[in-house]
């Protein structure tokens, strides 16, 4: 069964959602602390602090790059905003908790500078944010093969 597609265009803005049963500050966690986010993304090093560059290794992709991230905003437990200019273009990303009791939504919005490629991003981020549940909840991995290209349609529906 292949995964549903969940994001939405804004204008230049793509939002993805995801929810959680469980405390605002442990999702942090999840976002934040370099072995969590190893399970599901991957690993940073450097210092996490706002204006600060830190070097994340994106383990899902083919070589398991690194790639330098800027942290634009950092507000405990609730708000992270990052960017990151490489060959694929440049990213700016913003990741919002909210808790209502003891669940807590993540609202995940990729600031886009255009939609060309939305049809692309859209699936990876839905993989990412899967991959981020399952880390959480320990069951296996999802597959990048049940996301894209099946997910491209609709995102690019949305341009």
């Amino acid at each position: 069964m292949s995964p549903t597609p969940t994001g939405r265009l804004f204008g230049d803005d793509l939002v993805l959602t995801r929810t959680f049963r469980a405390p605002v500050e442990d999702v942090w966690a999840s976002l934040t602390d370099p072995a969590r986010t190893a399970r599901w993304f991957g690993p940073w090093e450097g210092d996490g602090a706002p204006g600060r560059t830190i070097k994340v290794q994106m383990i899902q992709e083919e070589g398991e790059p690194w790639m330098d991230m800027t942290i634009d905003a950092c507000e405990p437990p609730r708000r992270l905003a990052l960017s990151s200019v490489h060959e694929h273009g440049s990213w700016h990303m913003e990741l919002e908790l909210t808790e209502n009791a003891g669940v807590t939504e993540l609202r995940f919005t990729h600031h886009l500078s255009g939609t060309e490629g939305v049809g692309e991003v859209g699936p990876g981020w839905e993989f990412y944010l899967d991959a981020l549940v399952a880390s959480r909840d320990g069951t296996p991995a999802p597959d990048f093969g049940a996301y894209y290209p099946s997910m491209k349609d609709h995102f690019e529906a949305q341009r």
